[in-house]
């Protein structure tokens, strides 16, 4: 018999990941699994957000706590096509199998592993084209004259400068010439450098 976790995520506090759990745990129990853990993120997006749980599930994973890792669906556990081969290849190297119910996906499977191996192939291939896209844009910006990168600030640095250093706040500043409370800092610092640099 075999020890399986279960990590389940919801993206916000309305939805309940107490229905993932459910689904999971009967899963499980038809496969004859035993479920010795259970990670939960709750209110995560998953493109952006720390992920306790997630991180939990992998420390345990890497001290080789369960033989199984049961998800609902791919998206639940991967920020990205990336992140999920990341995360799967690291399951697959601590022998761990990963089950996806959703995709009907089991990695202890040779359609899994066929499936995995797909998906790879499929993301280097997009991550190719991105890249090649890129390049290309950037070849015709060029033949065609134009600017890459930020276009320059067009502001009196100036009167930005006495602006500051007569008293006005960062944030006032920072709204007079629409420009980032950061980049009054820069402009300021930059304005004395060059002073002392001229007095030297």
């Amino acid at each position: 018999m075999k020890n399986a976790a279960i990590y389940a995520r919801v993206s916000t506090p309305d939805q309940h990941v107490e229905t993932q759990l459910y689904d999971l745990r009967d899963l499980a129990a038809k496969r004859g699994y035993t479920v010795i853990r259970e990670f939960e993120d709750r209110g995560v997006l998953g493109s952006k957000s720390k992920r306790f749980g997630l991180d939990a599930m992998l420390s345990s994973a890497r001290r080789r706590e369960f033989d199984v890792l049961l998800v609902v669906a791919f998206d639940r556990i991967a920020r990205s096509t990336k992140n999920f081969l990341e995360i799967v290849d690291e399951l697959n190297e601590l022998g761990i199998e990963f089950v996806s119910a959703r995709e009907a996906i089991d990695t202890s499977g040779p359609m899994g592993r066929m499936f995995i191996t797909l998906v790879g192939s499929i993301a280097e291939l997009e991550r190719s084209l991105i890249t090649e896209r890129i390049r290309a844009g950037m070849r015709r910006a060029r033949f065609e004259g134009q600017r890459l990168g930020r276009a320059p600030l067009n502001i009196d640095h100036g009167a930005l400068v006495r602006d500051r250093l007569a008293g006005m706040s960062l944030t006032s500043v920072g709204k007079k010439y629409g420009v980032s409370r950061a980049s009054v800092v820069r402009f300021v610092r930059e304005a004395q450098r060059r002073k002392v640099a001229a007095a030297a």
